[in-house]
């Protein structure tokens, strides 16, 4: 399975179930917009896809469970891949991010 099937396949739920708990939700969600624009570069859409299937992944180096340092090693990852790819991570990428993220905060918890 490629990264970008594992991302599509997992992220959305991923990203809802850290909602709130990590800090950087919208990013990711953002960088996961970004990807999937076919205006992006293959390069930056391959790592970013790299990184967001690192953090859908349940099994990594820290597991996610683990209260306080779960997420720290996706964390890590992902800033790097953001950093890498934020110059093409677009206004329309970071507003489509922040109306997903308004929407599932209005929605009742599950």
């Amino acid at each position: 399975m490629t990264d970008e099937n594992i991302v599509r396949g997992g992220f959305w739920q991923k990203a809802r179930k850290t909602l709130g708990r990590v800090p950087f939700t919208e990013d990711a969600v953002a960088a996961f917009h970004c990807a999937t624009d076919s205006a992006t570069p293959l390069p930056i859409r391959v790592t970013l896809f790299g990184a967001l299937a690192y953090f859908v992944m349940p099994f990594d180096v820290i597991p996610d469970f683990i209260a306080g340092l779960g997420y720290t090693d996706d964390a890590a990852v992902f800033l790097a891949a953001f950093t890498a790819a934020s110059a093409h991570i677009t206004e329309a990428h970071r507003a489509r991010a922040r109306a997903w993220l308004l929407k599932e905060q209005s929605l009742p918890a599950a």
